[in-house]
C-alpha cells in the first residue's frame, strides 16, 4: 500500500532513533537478548535545534529526491564510494585490526549489490521489489589515535580534533566512518544528508563492526554499517518512527514499529491493510542475521541524492 508522504519538516519532529530501556539495559547484562541502538536521529534533532536553518534544507533536499524518482533522473552510471576509516581507542581490543575493518568494506559491498548470501531468503511476496543497489565501497584511508576516553556519546566529538577525535577527511567526496565505543546501548549513528560537512560521516561502535574480531552477536554480520550507511544515503527507519509511520517510501509496507531479534515470517502489521512486514529490510531493527535486503523504492531514494543537483552528487564526479 503506498504510504502517504510525510513532508520532511514534519517527519523529522516524528523520527527517533534511540534505543529504548531495554537496548539500554542490554548492554550491562550479558544474559539478555541486545536490541539494536541507532542514535541517527537524536543526533539530527539536536543538529536542528543547534542550526534552525537545516529544517528548510532538509525539507529542499525532500522536494529535490521525490522529483528526482518521479522525473527519473537518478544518476547514470555504478558509484564507487571511497571510505575513510577512523579508529578511536583506549584499549588494545578498540584497536580493531585491519582485517576487521576490511571484513566491514566487504559487507557493505555484498548488501549494496545484492551478493550476500542470505539475499536469495527474501520471501517470495517481496521478491518484485528486492533491490541491487549498485554502490561499491573502497577502503582508502585508516586514521588510529589512542585516547583516554571510555565513551564517546553521541555528540560528535569523536569527529573533531579539539575534543580528542580525528577531523573528517574530504568529506565531500569520501565517507567518513569512525569506529569508537558510543556507550548508552548505541550501536552506530549516521549524519542525514544536509547537515555539516565538518560532522558528516558513520559512527559505529567498535564491538558492531565487520564479521571478525571485536565484532559480537548478535551483530556481529556488518549490518550496523549497512543500516547506517543507509541513513547516510536519506533512508529511514522502515517503520517512520512513528506508529504506523511513512519512511517516504512506496514499495515497503507500512509497520507498526520497530521489529527485533529474528521475527518469523510473515508477520503481519496491524496498521491499515493488515501488510506483511518487511521485516528482514535494513532498515528495521532486527538482528544482523535478520535482515538482508533494500527495496527498489529504497534504492530510487538513494540514487537520487547522487543526482546532478542532488546532496551528495560530489560524490558521483569521476
Amino acid at each position: 500500500m503506498k504510504k502517504i508522504l510525510l513532508s520532511a519538516v514534519s517527519l523529522l519532529l516524528l523520527v527517533s532513533c534511540s534505543n529504548d530501556e531495554s537496548n539500554t539495559s542490554s548492554e550491562s547484562t550479558t544474559t539478555a537478548h541486545r536490541h539494536r541502538g541507532c542514535a541517527s536521529h537524536e543526533v539530527h534533532e539536536q543538529q536542528l535545534r543547534e542550526n534552525p536553518e537545516l529544517a528548510a534544507k532538509m525539507q529542499e533536499i525532500e522536494n529535490f529526491t521525490q522529483n528526482a524518482i518521479t522525473n527519473g533522473r537518478l544518476v547514470n552510471g555504478r558509484i564507487e564510494i571511497p571510505v575513510v576509516v577512523n579508529v578511536l581507542y583506549r584499549t588494545a581490543a578498540e584497536n580493531i585490526s585491519l582485517t576487521q575493518i576490511q571484513s566491514q568494506i566487504d559487507v557493505l559491498n555484498k548488501d549494496f549489490n545484492a551478493l550476500n548470501s542470505d539475499f536469495n531468503q527474501v520471501p517470495t511476496t517481496f521478491s518484485g521489489v528486492k533491490a541491487n543497489v549498485g554502490i561499491t565501497f573502497v577502503l582508502d584511508a585508516v586514521y588510529r589515535k589512542s585516547t583516554t576516553k571510555t565513551s564517546w556519546g553521541t555528540r560528535d566529538a569523536m569527529k573533531k580534533a579539539n575534543q580528542g577525535g580525528i577531523a573528517p577527511t574530504s568529506p565531500t567526496t569520501k565517507l567518513n566512518l569512525w569506529v569508537c565505543t558510543i556507550g548508552g546501548g548505541i550501536l552506530g549513528y549516521a549524519q542525514f544528508p544536509g547537515g555539516s560537512s565538518a560532522t558528516d560521516g558513520v559512527v559505529i561502535d567498535s564491538k558492531y563492526l565487520g564479521t571478525t574480531g571485536t565484532a559480537t552477536a548478535p551483530f556481529n554480520k556488518g549490518r550496523t554499517a549497512t543500516h547506517e550507511v543507509g541513513h547516510w544515503m536519506n533512508l529511514r527507519h522502515i517503520w517512520g518512527d512513528a506508529t504506523c509511520g511513512s519512511d517516504l517510501v512506496s514499495d515497503t509496507p507500512t509497520h507498526n514499529t520497530a521489529n527485533y531479534g529474528m521475527p518469523a515470517f510473515p508477520h503481519y502489521s496491524t496498521c491499515a491493510g493488515t501488510p506483511i512486514e518487511m521485516t528482514m529490510n535494513y532498515m528495521d531493527y532486527t538482528d544482523d542475521a535478520g535482515m538482508y535486503m533494500f527495496s527498489n523504492g529504497q534504492k530510487s531514494r538513494m540514487l537520487a541524492i547522487f543526482a546532478s543537483g542532488g546532496s551528495r552528487f560530489s560524490f558521483a564526479q569521476p
